[in-house]
Order: C-alpha cells, then structure tokens, then sequence
C-alpha cells in the first residue's frame, strides 16, 4: 500500500530535526522536507537523502506553498507545520482540488492554536486540523513570569544603563511579588501553569475565564473542553482538567475528587521523551495535566482594575480579537503591566502604544511577545517605547516544549491518516 504523503513546511530547528523526522519515518509516512528554514540544509540532505524527499520554498508565500503541496500533481495528504503559516481558502481549494492523486486531508500545526488557519474552508474541502495544546503550557509560563520579574524590578533599564557605563540607583523601591495580585485571563493550561508558579513565589493570583464554571454533569458534558477530548478512560484525566473550575466542582461533590485521584486508570500519562522510539502503530502522544486553579473573578473589568499584574492567555477567536481595547487598559491599576503571550489580535497594539506613551495613564509597561503582524510582516506602533519589552513569539520555543509539540503533531497527524481519530484534538470552526 503507497504510503501517506506529508509536506513538513517548518521542521523543527537544530538536532530536533532527527527526532521529527525519525517519528513520522516511523509511523511509516513519506516525507517531503522544506529546507528554506533548516540551518543545516546540506547537512540533512547528507543525513536523510534517500529516505525523505526536499524541497525549498518560503513557506509564508501562498503560491508557493501550494505549488510545492501540489507538486506534480501528486498532493500531499498532510500539511505540518509549526510556526503559523497562514493556511487560507485558497490554499484549501488548491490542495484539494479534482485530479490531485493525494489531496489534502489533514493539517497539523506542533503548537497551541490553529487561528492561522481558515477553519470553515477546511471544514468544506474536507481537511481536519489538529495541533498540540499544552505541549508548551510549561514553557510559556516560565516565559510570562520572566517577563513580569523583569519589568516589576525594571532588569531592562538597569542593564541598559550598566551598559553605558551608568551606576543608576532605585528612585523608588520597587513591591515584592507577595505584595502583587496577579490577574489570569484565561485560566487554561498556561494560565494555570503560570499561576502555580505565581503562587509559589507568594503573589495572590485571580482569573477570569469566558467560560461558564463547570457546577453539573450536564453542563461538563457539554463544555467545549470536551468536544474533541477521547472517550477512553486513560484520557478522561487530562480532558477533565481541562475544563475551567472543576476543582472546585468536583470538591464540592463528597469524595468524587479523591476517587478520581486515587483511580490508577485516571492518572494521566508523562509526557513522552523526546528520543522516544515510535510505535509500531499510530499514537497520541498525552497532554499535561494543568497547574492549580488560580481564584476565581467573574468579570474581566474587576479583574484588570485590581490586578497589578495582567497576564493573556486565551486563544484568537472571532469573540476574543480586540478584547483589551482602550477602555479596557484604562480600567487597570496605576503602575500596572500587561504581558501577552497569547496571540497579538487579543491586544488593540495602536490603543497599548498610546497608552504607553501617556505618562498619566496607568498602564505602566507591557511585555508582548505576540503581534498582529509578525515574521516577514512584523511591524508594531510599539516598536521603539522603552516600557515596551518586545520579543518575537518564542514564548513556547523551549528545547522539551519543541520537541513534545513536533512528537506529539507527528503522532496526530500518523493517526488522523490511519483513520484513528479516537483522542486527537481536532479543531473545527
């Protein structure tokens, strides 16, 4: 039987580039590799030449991409990528158009997120998406916190003075983390990881989630948590806590909460090591449990006016673009920091920027690590402020989050072509 066909448009970087393609090799797919964004390209033309075909484009141009998906005419039954490439309905159309041999059926993103994707298109042509939520919950926390040590100590201007050769004393002392609330929105995965870490640093920590607590059977039947968790008893753990609040439901329900800790078949499995030899047939990697529940706040304005410290962590949806606009960042505490390392959408930049430029505001500084527009387009009206602390969407890009996202997206998509969607996140408009 011919082998199922995978475009790897952004592999991953350095000595992952092995591991990655070792597990799709070994789930028995045949893979064309993009080498515009390997470091190394000559070298793993030596490495892999003859067991994986190349190809070199940029993949952040849509005519590009699709002349190279559709190559030949043979198509490619996979699309795997990892940095965001902007996955249009044209692009849909054109990979999966009649006469391909092999017309698009899955994307696979190895990260947190599909918005560069146009769900509704896939959903016409046919093209389910998966990617890898949680695989750099961790990561991305440590990253949040990084960010709100080094502006509630002001690490970036002393360094810059110490550079010029500047001994530049505190003019007012800085609080110490237990005397900051920090906010939470989005109290997900990386929220909770971030507010774990929080905590244990001695801040008090609050979240506000879109999503309704979950207090019945009923309504955590119907979360949206759920709707693409497995059925499977060895996956209920991780899909459970999942949904925003349920430590709190839970323990509310007499001795339901120590049963399901203490069931041996309910404990979620270890993330998988990155050397990982593959299985013989296609597996969903496991998704890392979340963190504790940060406390509760039931509305987004109360929350951003008594947080001295506001972190974003929710995904880009048609609801939550343009969801810290003006009147939001002017609700905020006076001296407060926003950090976004969610998506850019969810932050007006124009509104921040102006904000930060206002010495009478009281947003104080921001750390974005996320943009409206980033790569080749990266442009920002925050470029240039000096409260803006600035970085380009490496949040996640740890070497253990990396190399879970590429295992775990190489497993999704092997599974999603043997027809085995039982467990696999799949993501629809």
């Amino acid at each position: 039987m011919e082998r199922s066909r995978v475009l790897l448009v952004d592999a991953a970087p350095g000595a992952l580039l092995g591991q990655e393609l070792e597990r799709l090799l070994g789930h028995g797919l045949a893979v064309t590799l993009n080498l515009r964004r390997v470091a190394d390209g000559a070298g793993a033309r030596a490495d892999w030449g003859g067991r994986v075909d190349f190809t070199d484009f940029d993949p952040f141009d849509e005519a590009a991409l699709l002349a190279e998906t559709v190559r030949d005419g043979l198509g490619h039954h996979a699309v795997k990528s990892r940095a965001g490439v902007p996955l249009r309905a044209a692009f849909l159309a054109g990979a999966t158009r009649p006469g391909l041999a092999h017309p698009l059926r899955v994307i696979g993103r190895a990260g947190a997120g599909t918005d560069h994707v146009e769900l509704a298109a896939a959903a016409r042509h046919g093209v389910t998406v998966t990617h890898t939520p949680g695989s750099n919950a961790d990561a991305v926390a440590e990253f949040a916190l990084a960010q709100l040590l080094a502006l509630t100590r002001g690490l970036r201007s002393y360094d810059e003075a110490a550079h010029r050769g500047e001994w530049r004393a505190a003019t007012a002392p800085p609080e110490e983390l237990s005397e900051l609330t920090l906010g939470i929105v989005g109290p997900g995965r990386i929220g909770r990881a971030l507010a774990g870490r929080a905590s244990a640093l001695g801040m008090e920590v609050q979240a506000f989630s879109r999503r309704p607590a979950v207090t019945s059977a009923p309504a955590l039947a119907s979360a949206r948590d759920l709707t693409s968790a497995s059925v499977s008893v060895p996956d209920l753990a991780s899909a459970l806590a999942s949904v925003p609040d349920l430590a709190s439901a839970l323990a509310s329900v007499p001795d339901l909460a120590s049963a399901l800790a203490s069931a041996p078949d309910l404990t979620p499995a270890p993330a998988s090591a990155p050397d990982l030899a593959p299985a013989s047939t296609p597996q969903p990697a496991p998704a890392s449990a979340p963190g504790p529940a940060p406390r509760p706040n039931r509305s987004l304005p109360d929350l951003l006016a008594t947080s001295d410290v506001v972190s974003l962590h929710l995904p880009l949806t048609p609801e939550t673009r343009g969801l810290i606009g003006r009147a939001e960042l002017a609700l905020m505490r006076p001296g407060a920091i926003l950090l976004n390392t969610a998506r850019g959408g969810i932050v007006d930049e124009q509104a921040l920027a102006d904000a930060l430029r206002d010495p009478a505001h009281p947003l104080a500084a921001a750390a974005v690590d996320t943009f409206e527009h980033e790569h080749a387009a990266f442009a920002s009206p925050l470029f240039g402020l000096p409260n803006a602390l600035l970085t380009p969407h490496v949040a996640g890009m740890t070497r253990t989050a990396m190399a879970t996202a590429a295992l775990r997206c190489a497993d999704h998509i092997a599974a999603l072509l043997a027809g085995r969607p039982e467990g696999i996140p799949v993501v629809t408009a």
